[in-house]
């Protein structure tokens, strides 16, 4: 069980901070950039979730809201992976495993059916919840961009970009069908319009 009794403990007022294991890290390193951006597409998500769950909410809603929460999940442990270098893993710490991108590849299929043909770019936007998950999405790639210079660098997990590539693209799908549950249109690029 988590037990979180202090929020503060000044050991990062000089810059540094440490990873699971206890190795005393850089603030700006990689790996901090890298499960910080996790941390912060968790939290757009959250803002999804929640207007998801407000009043007069279509139906079809809770159940997005429930796939969201569970990703938010996954990120968790996610993050909680790339804060902690292989040597120091615990045999039971959660992970993302090919079952995780797997599970994506079928919401997203599933989802992606019951949409209409793509006859041209989306421009971000769609309604608010839309819009939150297409904000999702762009700090997704951020993300998987950092894990790619990470595992330059350093060891990640085996399907630490699977995992972010599949869900940025899931996110995009999501996005579409936020657009059709609240009935808002989808505004679409327009390459002439300048």
């Amino acid at each position: 069980m988590v037990r979180l009794n202090r929020i503060y403990t000044k050991a990062g007022d000089k810059g540094h901070t440490r990873l699971v294991g206890g190795q005393k890290v850089r603030k700006d390193s990689i790996r901090i950039e890298c499960y910080g951006t996790v941390d912060e597409l968790s939290a757009v998500l959250g803002l999804a979730r929640t207007a998801l769950q407000s009043a007069g909410a279509p139906d079809g809603a809770p159940a997005l809201a429930e796939v969201i929460k569970r990703i938010q999940n996954e990120l968790f442990n996610l993050g909680s992976d790339l804060a902690t270098l292989p040597a120091d893993r615990h045999p039971k710490q959660p992970v993302i495993e090919a079952r995780h991108v797997t599970r994506l590849e079928a919401d997203l299929d599933a989802w992606n059916e019951t949409l209409p043909e793509l006859r041209s770019f989306i421009l971000p936007g769609g309604g608010w919840v839309a819009s939150y998950l297409h904000l999702a999405r762009t700090v997704c790639r951020r993300a998987e961009r950092l894990a790619v210079r990470l595992a330059e660098e350093q060891p990640v997990g085996e399907q630490t970009v699977p995992y972010l590539n599949r869900l940025s693209d899931a996110l995009f799908v999501m996005s579409r069908h936020a657009s059709r549950l609240y009935g808002e249109p989808e505004p679409l690029w327009e390459p002439e319009h300048t």
